[in-house]
């Protein structure tokens, strides 16, 4: 057989990105849930094929199934940014099991303050894990910085939870049942900034279209945090609203009277459901690598782009997941 040509652009995704369902199809394999249970050695295989293959280097027999194939684990397992191996829990391929048992758990057990307290506190949890190895740029963060990004994420996200939840008291209970949605969508706009807010600060990287580094921009930044939040924001929204009328019937039914520990993974399984098509399908409303115009970043940058790259117009840079 021909050896395979090192031609083939592998720092772009296979499908087209400029379209919705090239996006889609993209991410329906970098969050397959099945990507977790990969083990290390076939981690460091798939990437060690795709660090030879940048390099010129084919590996005999190596064809070009195996090579996307090889690709999406890498992507799925290693940041596109700084190249270090993502946590476990933190990857896009775990948001569907994760996800699926926190929120059916805190959609079943909503009714207590401790119950509120204890779940939105391991969402909190999981979700500043998931956004800072989602982050965008290579620039490290200090165990400082990160503890307290944390406990001010968390801390908020709780705080408007319980707020929320005492609010519920004085309504319906099919309107109480929404109420976990409503903690996760403003704990979000909370917690999402506060665990990426060094790149608010200190920006993150912008490059032209041929990979090479511009400089770091505070508004590519705020672009990239406020698409995040709207899908992140998105993607629990079927989730956390479709199961509420469907458990809310159920449970008027004989078979979840007579067998009410059902509930619960019920309420597990519709989640996940829902999350399975939800996750990938609001990971592609906005392109991983996302752009703006020059003339939109600060006037300091703008100078320093126009002065050594005068041709460019339009900046790229990765928004983070």
């Amino acid at each position: 057989a021909a050896e395979l040509s090192t031609s083939i652009n592998i720092k772009e995704p296979l499908w087209d990105q400029g379209t919705f369902v090239g996006r889609a199809k993209h991410f329906f394999t970098v969050t397959d849930p099945r990507n977790i249970l990969l083990s290390n050695e076939y981690l460091e295989k798939a990437r060690q094929i795709i660090q030879d293959y940048r390099q010129g280097v084919v590996a005999p027999g190596l064809t070009e199934d195996e090579l996307w194939r090889a690709k999406y684990i890498f992507d799925s397992a290693f940041h596109p940014d700084t190249g270090e191996k993502m946590l476990l829990i933190g990857r896009m391929s775990a948001q569907v099991p994760m996800n699926m048992t926190i929120t059916g758990c805190m959609m079943t057990f909503y009714r207590t303050t401790p119950a509120v307290l204890f779940w939105q506190w391991i969402n909190q949890s999981f979700n500043a894990i998931v956004n800072y190895t989602n982050r965008s740029g290579d620039a490290p963060i200090t165990v400082n910085q990160l503890g307290t990004a944390y406990v001010s994420a968390t801390t908020g996200a709780v705080a408007t939870a319980l707020g929320l939840n005492a609010l519920a008291k004085h309504v319906s209970p099919l309107i109480g049942r929404f109420v976990p949605f409503a903690a996760v969508a403003a704990a979000n706009c909370i917690n999402i900034p506060l665990m990426r807010q060094r790149e608010l600060k200190h920006g993150i990287p912008v490059t032209d279209e041929n990979d090479n580094r511009l400089g770091e921009s505070s508004e590519a930044a705020q672009q990239a945090i406020t698409q995040v939040v709207v899908s992140r924001i998105l993607m629990a929204s079927p989730g956390m609203a479709i199961p509420p009328f469907l458990m809310n019937a159920l449970e008027k039914k004989a078979f979840l009277k007579r067998f009410p520990w059902m509930s619960a993974p019920i309420q597990v399984g519709l989640v996940g459901f829902c999350l399975v098509f939800a996750t990938p399908l609001c990971c592609a409303l906005f392109p991983q690598k996302s752009s703006m115009a020059v003339s939109c970043l600060e006037p300091e940058l703008q100078e320093k782009i126009r002065a050594s790259h005068p041709g460019v117009e339009i900046v790229y840079f990765n928004k983070g997941l």
